[in-house]
């Protein structure tokens, strides 16, 4: 079985597009489990990488009370 990026033939994943990363995390910005996000070992470290990169760079919080309440 194959994942969505194996099938779409996706090889590249930008940390800066924070809108994608926020389907592989959970409600509390923890990297989703490979299974919940149907992902491969390759490419669910990807997604995990640039979901780290994304925090170090401060465009994703790390924790839920790091978001902005509005």
């Amino acid at each position: 079985m194959l994942c969505d990026f194996c099938k779409d033939n996706i090889n590249k994943v930008d940390y800066k597009n924070t809108q994608f990363l926020r389907k592989f995390v959970t409600s509390q910005f923890k990297v989703a489990s490979s299974k919940r996000n149907k992902l491969c070992d390759k490419h669910q470290r990807r997604i995990a990488n640039a979901v780290k990169l994304a925090r170090f760079m401060a465009l994703m919080p790390y924790t839920r009370n790091q978001t902005v309440k509005r």
